[in-house]
């Protein structure tokens, strides 16, 4: 009895509790808004590692600290990453990015367990703030039929990956468009109405093959908030859309205290500007500064996570593989013995 008398007063207490919480969620509907707070969700630490087709055909090996070989996707594994970036060119001569190779290279990551972003640059070889070169197969296209193909391609590359498995978690209208792309059609300063067409075009493309997949608009500079306004300002009065703003962010070992704060500060503001979230889909420091280059990641990874809102997605390094200035690059994060650097230890917490 005793037992029962115990569960009566438990029971009226319950239910006591779910009458007043229930008028208390009856109260905030009308008069106090209701605020959810969501646990934060694993943010991305990834790595852009599209040369590594091609490095690994020209005989270029990984190590890890100790010197043991070993796959560059299980290295970057152990390493602490949990995404990897893949570029995808139209139809660059060598074949290193087209549609074929960027599969080859996502369906290895995919294997692993790795978050995908593939990152279009609409051009057969690199697209960035200096160039925004038309595929060769394009450049005669009107703009509407320009629009057009740029929208059957991509859903064509989006249709090859889930065709092989592959959702991507993410994926890029474009590489570093700061003064938009496909020049000169899509040249935002000449004509923004124009690039805006273009980011839907893609966006919608994106969409109808996987409606999950977080489309990002990506410029560099990421600490040039003027820069960032003048663009996101000018897609939005166009009617164009995204769901994620990203950034591109190249200090150097003696400036980066001050871009990291002024990437904080831009992130934050696109965040409470556009409420889309904000991401760093490529960082980079030169090869032979570890010390300072760990110090710099460990900040601005820092800096990602406590962006307002939960609206930091995470942090991206551009090619961490590359070593002995492999194709003039020196920014990587491996040693000339092909070993990672200590700058990539930022990423293992």
């Amino acid at each position: 009895m005793k037992f029962v008398a115990i569960m009566k007063k438990i029971s009226c207490s319950c239910f006591l509790i779910l009458f007043c919480l229930s008028f208390s969620c009856s109260k905030s509907k009308s008069n106090i808004p209701v605020v959810i707070i969501e646990p934060p969700e694993t943010k991305a630490k990834g790595a852009d590692i599209s040369w590594v087709t091609e490095m690994e055909a020209k005989g270029v090996k990984f190590y890890d600290k100790s010197g043991k070989q070993q796959d560059l996707f299980l290295l970057l594994k152990s390493l602490g990453f949990n995404s990897i970036r893949l570029r995808a060119w139209v139809n660059p001569t060598d074949g290193y990015c087209n549609t074929a190779d960027l599969v080859a290279k996502a369906i290895r990551a995919k294997a692993q367990g790795f978050q995908i972003m593939i990152d279009f640059h609409y051009s057969d070889w690199w697209a960035d703030p200096g160039k925004q070169t038309k595929p060769a197969a394009w450049t005669t296209l009107d703009f509407a039929t320009l629009t057009a193909t740029l929208h059957e391609y991509t859903k064509s590359v989006m249709n090859t990956l889930k065709d092989n498995g592959i959702t991507p978690v993410w994926v890029q209208v474009g590489n570093e468009t700061n003064d938009g792309m496909l020049w000169e059609d899509g040249r935002a300063s000449k004509n923004m109405a124009n690039f805006a067409t273009l980011i839907k075009s893609g966006y919608a493309a994106v969409k109808e093959v996987s409606p999950t997949t977080q489309v990002i608009v990506h410029l560099s500079n990421g600490y040039d908030n003027n820069l960032f306004r003048w663009m996101f300002d000018g897609l939005k009065a166009n009617g164009a859309k995204w769901d994620i703003i990203g950034m591109s962010l190249y200090p150097s070992k003696t400036n980066w205290q001050t871009l990291n704060a002024q990437c904080l500060t831009n992130m934050n503001d696109m965040v409470s500007r556009y409420s889309t979230p904000v991401m760093v889909v490529e960082v980079g420091m030169e090869a032979d500064a570890p010390t300072e280059g760990k110090a710099f990641l460990a900040d601005i990874i820092s800096k990602v996570k406590s962006v307002n809102n939960n609206g930091g997605k995470g942090v991206f390094y551009w090619e961490p593989e590359s070593y002995n200035n492999w194709q003039g690059y020196g920014l990587g994060a491996f040693d000339n013995s092909g070993k990672p650097t200590a700058a990539l230890d930022a990423f293992a917490n």
